[in-house]
């Protein structure tokens, strides 16, 4: 076979004898980051002392080396177990030194070996080697073709990259060997070590070949993907060079003419803030088509300003920019749990949304959250939780009286002074296509003449629309889908059904007292003595000092009013301290009272007392739960139902049902049917400037009602709520939770509840249900049996009152006769 390199300096080195075993033994030279084939010459660089002895010792004998590739090419020293076992035999040239004082040698490949085993070690390696002889033979019609096949693809290759010298195409088209063809295609392409290592150790030929035909298929593709983009980069850069020179050339020209553009410079700053926004196709699209009306204007036509102005806010707007977000699930419980105390159902709810974004990726959809609850509760706060937790950026917008639908959604921009929404105007400020976005006061839209603000909202809340969100002032879609909506509301009744539909309510119930209690210890006290520079001053809150602010000093389902007393009472301290007076470092519940005055809310129930047609009742209000007193008295009149106290039809529904269900039982309680005719029952809730609505005082209004008539006195250690029909059944309400609070708030210790609302017990705190009593009931019946005592004895006062007045009336018709 001729040798492809001409090279004369290798015919004095034969290759090594084989033993009667057919081995060869030679030293071993380690390859550090290359793969040399048979009949291939290359360089070999000598950069460690192991390599040098062993190459010298080769030299001063003559003979050939074996040439196997390490492992990690990084090894300065290396064993037979750091290098491969494959190899070729090498014929060395002469030694020549680099300036780094290495040195490097040509090296001839001859055959293929195996490494059979090592026979020294030190100074350098030495082995026995199988050798794997290519004996030539004459290609047949289809191997031909199949060599042929493979040069016209390395012919493309030789094209396309510029480091394949024509030298190495002439001899793979004079080859007539297959395996050499293979060894030296190989030898030119851009491969990992590893792929070469795999050729070198394929011994047959034509295995070989269809192998590397595979690599250089994979190459070509490679190099005309990359010419391909190289040629389309080139065609920018002439354009984009050709634009500067013509632009250059024309701000000379207006120069040496004394005729400097102002406007055409302001041109050029907006297309260069076009360039740099990064927009989609299809707004980029729309932005120069604006550039290019822009330019045709006059500089003083009045629609320049709106037409920059819309550029700006097209290109201010992020469009791409995406925080990253951190999916790490113990890092957000730990952020959630340090900065709220309670609240599990939401931060569960937020753990698992992050659960399976880590899961999911961008496959699934950002919920739409509702957080509903009383003031004071922590929504809002908890907002910027989430947003701590995840890693993006937290925004806000009131929508608290908020009017005018152009606010959500931009007023066109035929009108003078428009402006996107206030959606699109907190994503700029955002400067992220995903923040977590709170919508707070979603409940305190208002609807007029000027459009229905909650109807625009339907939009942005709905996962399946709002990645093509249309704000009317921008006119082309924007990608809201990547946002995190959390809504925030006191009472859901205002909101339309459709908008409620879209949202995913949790609920943020009230604080029990030892609730308060924590988050007090936890956050609200060590905020206050900071704030108030106490830190350093050893003021501490006694425990029941802090009872005696939540019960006797602020009366609500969240903790605003109680941050605000403490804070007061830190300021007390403070200015004692600052006066250099003495300070209370213990504060105690008289200090309390000393430094607020008296108790705002007395610590004792309203009904104290067992009376007749004065029965309690439990409401659920926006701001948590509450005691309902319900009197009721009976009047000499003509059978009318008077209801005072501010009642919504609901309720006053509820009046007349109850008061049916009475009449219908009025036999079994002993009750004259007279009396419903020549009496009125007055029904009144003190407080009659509070609204009150809903139908669960119903059991309440009813046995107010019987004890009235019956005159049996109401227990005043029971509370009750349930909604109740004319045949005496009792049926479910809501707010139990809030009601339940509201109770043990007030020191009543049994709560009558129906059946149904047996299930809602489970969000009521163990502690609450620890210390009451909790009485299901499903029929009006068990009520009165529980809350009612007996009748007074001797009979009712109107009975006995009606007897004598006919006594007199007989008594007098007898004097008269």
């Amino acid at each position: 076979m001729t040798e492809p390199n001409g090279a004369t300096e290798f015919q004095n080195i034969g290759n090594a004898q084989a033993n009667e075993d057919g081995l060869i033994e030679c030293a071993v030279l380690p390859l550090r980051g290359i793969v040399i084939y048979p009949d291939v010459v290359s360089p070999v660089f000598i950069g460690t002392d192991q390599a040098l002895a062993a190459v010298e010792a080769a030299d001063a004998r003559r003979e050939t080396v074996i040439g196997v590739a390490q492992r990690n090419p990084a090894l300065e020293k290396v064993g037979p177990e750091d290098l491969y076992d494959f190899g070729v035999e090498l014929a060395l040239g002469r030694k020549l030194r680099m300036p780094d004082d290495n040195f490097s040698a040509l090296a001839q490949g001859r055959r293929r070996v195996r490494i059979v085993e090592y026979v020294q070690t030190e100074p350098f390696l030495i082995a026995r080697a199988q050798p794997f002889e290519e004996d030539f033979e004459e290609p047949g019609s289809d191997v031909r073709e199949m060599m042929q096949a493979v040069v016209n693809i390395f012919r493309s290759a030789v094209e396309l990259n510029e480091n394949i010298p024509d030298d190495v195409l002439f001899f793979a088209l004079n080859a007539n060997d297959p395996g050499w063809l293979a060894d030296l295609i190989t030898s030119t392409l851009t491969l990992s070590l590893d792929e070469r290592q795999r050729v070198l150790e394929m011994v047959d030929p034509m295995e070989r070949l269809k192998h590397v035909a595979v690599l250089l298929s994979q190459e070509v593709k490679m190099l005309e993907l990359k010419d391909e983009i190289s040629n389309q980069v080139q065609q920018e850069m002439d354009r984009g060079q050709r634009e500067v020179y013509l632009r250059e050339q024309m701000r000379v020209i207006q120069t040496e003419l004394g005729e400097d553009d102002v406007f055409q410079q302001e041109l050029d700053e907006v297309r260069e803030q076009i360039m740099a926004a990064n927009l989609p196709p299809d707004v980029h699209d729309k932005a120069m088509k604006e550039l290019s009306r822009l330019s045709m204007m006059s500089p003083m036509a009045p629609e320049v300003g709106m037409v920059r102005t819309y550029i700006d806010w097209l290109t201010s707007i992020p469009w791409s920019e995406e925080a990253e977000d951190n999916l790490d699930i113990a890092n957000a419980k730990r952020v959630l749990d340090s900065e709220h105390y309670g609240l599990e159902k939401v931060k569960d709810r937020i753990l698992e949304y992050i659960a399976v974004r880590k899961l999911a990726g961008a496959k699934m959809h950002s919920p739409i959250l509702c957080f509903v609850g009383p003031p004071g509760v922590g929504k809002t706060s908890l907002g910027k939780s989430i947003a701590n937790a995840l890693g993006r950026e937290f925004v806000r917008v009131s929508l608290g009286g908020v009017r005018d639908e152009a606010e959500i959604r931009g007023h066109r921009r035929t009108y003078i002074g428009s402006m996107p929404g206030r959606i699109i105007q907190t994503m700029r400020r955002a400067g992220t296509i995903n923040p977590v976005f709170m919508l707070d006061e979603i409940d305190k839209l208002g609807m007029d003449f000027r459009g229905d603000p909650a109807s625009a909202l339907l939009e942005v809340l709905d996962p399946e629309q709002n990645s093509q969100y249309s704000d009317h002032y921008l006119e082309v879609p924007y990608d809201l889908s990547k946002v995190l909506f959390i809504t925030t509301a006191n009472d859901l009744d205002p909101l339309p059904p459709a908008l409620l539909d879209r949202l995913e309510v949790i609920e943020f119930p009230g604080y029990t007292e030892e609730e308060k209690i924590a988050i007090a210890r936890q956050f609200l006290l060590p905020r206050q003595l900071e704030a108030h520079g106490l830190t350093e001053h050893g003021v501490r809150f006694a425990h029941q000092a802090l009872v005696k602010l939540i019960r006797e000093y602020t009366y609500e389902a969240g903790v605003r009013n109680l941050n605000r007393e403490l804070a007061n009472v830190c300021r007390k301290v403070a200015r004692l301290v600052a006066e250099g007076k003495r300070y209370p470092h213990d504060i105690t519940p008289a200090h309390i009272e000393r430094f607020l005055g008296p108790p705002q809310y007395l610590d004792t129930r309203i009904n104290t007392e067992d009376a007749v047609g004065l029965a309690t009742g439990l409401a659920w209000t926006p701001f948590g739960g509450d005691i309902l007193t319900i009197e009721v008295s009976v009047l000499p009149g003509k059978g009318n139902l008077l209801m005072t106290g501010q009642l919504g039809d609901v309720m006053q529904e509820s009046a007349q049902a109850a008061m049916s269900y009475m009449r219908s039982r009025a036999d079994d309680l002993d009750v004259p049917h007279d009396d419903f005719e020549n009496f009125d029952v007055h029904v009144h809730l003190p407080e009659g400037a509070v609204p009150k609505e809903g139908p669960s005082a119903g059991i309440t209004l009813a046995a107010a009602i019987i004890s009235a008539f019956t005159e049996r006195p109401v227990r005043s250690d029971y509370a009750m709520t349930g909604e109740i029909t004319l045949r005496g059944k009792i049926l479910p309400v809501g707010g139990i939770k809030e009601k339940v609070l509201a109770a043990r708030r007030a020191r009543i210790p049994n709560v009558i509840l129906p059946k149904g609302n047996e299930k809602d017990l489970i969000d009521v705190p163990k502690d609450a249900l620890h210390d009451l009593k909790i009485i299901l009931v499903d029929n009006m019946q068990q009520v009165i049996d529980l809350v009612l005592l007996d009748p007074p004895e001797g009979g009712r006062k109107r009975d006995l009152l009606r007897q004598e007045s006919e006594k007199d009336k007989d008594e007098a018709e007898a004097v008269e006769t």
